[in-house]
């Protein structure tokens, strides 16, 4: 069950008054933590977001990244959580805050491993009739959670400008891709982590996620298609991967909590749960100042923390920090699809990104009875390299 505090109250206000606007994605039920710059000053400080502000945690957290957050138990960060609470509400004293506007924004962690995983069908099915019209969709796709390693040292901040990569194109030919893609995702950061040949059973993974974010896995559908086979993507995905700053933590999303999507094939016993897995989050692209993406991450056929245990059902490690990519957020209709990619699949005319193009990422969680919360932006504009 979703464990919901005084934190989550829809009635909370706080006394910076940004954060009580509806609209606002950064309210007092939200908090997400991020490390931030501030002008003239070079030194990294790790922050918690309140409406068009940042309250610097240096009363309750040091270091230059939020990994150390991240090690912490589930208990003690729910306990920071209604500290942090506590001292932004409407009746609490007022702190110095640092405005947004004037901060830079750092990567939230320092990421030691990266996975990709592959967990919407409705994704795998439109890009599977691309790539293999007679067999769309794998065998084992229904049965174990897919996924690829990805490169950690090419993360970049949201708003990072993204260079065209080139690469081998087809036989014979090396240069600029020119079918660069986005991919819509929720990042996942990991927490404590697991030691070596010790599984995470799915009755502890949820201690393990520590936080999401948004997440844009460029491609390069054109090196993809001619390097894809027999191993999987490579060049075509590791040169760039843009998240946004802002974590939102696992406690903010506890009210967002809903059933998983139903399995049509009887899993294995190690990936069942028996709370709901699933957290009701909207995503939205937008490109060149139009919206051209909406889907739904509850409508994804593997959970966070089934990720999290297969990922370690053979004892592979995970540590804190460790970040893991959700796969393209899709859905059935054209309006769900989270890549350009995806547009060629209902015959539409194939349509890549444009030098210049910038792409936004947008989530937020909406719900009866509960505040709104938001994710804020992941950006990237695409340049070309000389």
């Amino acid at each position: 069950m979703a464990q919901l505090d005084e934190t989550h109250d829809p009635e909370l206000r706080s006394w910076v008054a940004s954060a009580n606007r509806p609209e606002c994605d950064f309210p007092i039920q939200n908090l997400p933590l991020g490390v931030f710059r501030k002008p003239r000053d070079p030194r990294p400080r790790l922050g918690v977001a309140i409406g068009d502000f940042i309250l610097d945690l240096r009363p309750w957290l040091e270091g230059q990244n939020l990994n150390g957050y991240f090690r912490l138990p589930s208990a003690r960060r729910r306990e920071l959580r209604r500290e942090w609470s506590a001292c932004l509400r409407e009746s609490a004293p007022h702190r110095d805050l640092t405005p947004r506007a004037e901060c830079e924004m750092l990567l939230p962690a320092a990421i030691g491993d990266y996975t990709d995983f592959y967990a919407s069908l409705p994704h795998a099915m439109n890009v599977g009739r691309l790539f293999r019209p007679d067999n769309p969709l794998p065998a084992n796709y229904k049965h174990v959670p897919i996924a690829y390693h990805g490169r950690a040292s090419s993360i970049v901040v949201s708003g990072t400008p993204i260079g065209r990569p080139s690469g081998q194109l087809g036989q014979g030919r090396f240069g600029a891709s020119q079918e660069l893609d986005y991919e819509v995702e929720v990042g996942a950061f990991v927490g404590p982590g697991n030691t070596m040949g010790q599984p995470i059973a799915m009755k502890e993974a949820e201690e393990h996620l520590a936080g999401v974010c948004l997440l844009n896995d460029w491609s390069a559908r054109d090196i993809q298609r001619w390097e894809g086979q027999p191993l999987g993507p490579f060049l075509s995905k590791n040169f760039a991967t843009s998240i946004s700053p802002w974590v939102i933590t696992a406690e903010a999303l506890e009210p967002f909590r809903v059933a998983e999507q139903p399995h049509e094939e009887v899993i294995l016993p190690y990936l069942r749960s028996v709370e709901p897995g699933a957290f009701d989050i909207t995503l939205e692209v937008w490109l060149r100042g139009v919206r051209v993406s909406r889907a739904f991450f509850r409508e994804m056929y593997w959970t966070l923390a089934q990720m999290i245990t297969h990922h370690t059902s053979n004892g592979c490690p995970l540590r804190a920090g460790d970040l893991i990519g959700s796969g393209t957020v899709s859905g059935p209709e054209p309006e769900n699809r989270g890549c350009l990619l995806e547009l060629t699949a209902g015959g539409e005319q194939r349509c890549f990104l444009k030098d210049g193009d910038e792409v936004i990422l947008r989530g937020y969680c909406v719900r009866e009875g509960f505040r709104r919360i938001g994710f804020g932006e992941c950006t990237g504009i695409v340049q070309h390299h000389p």
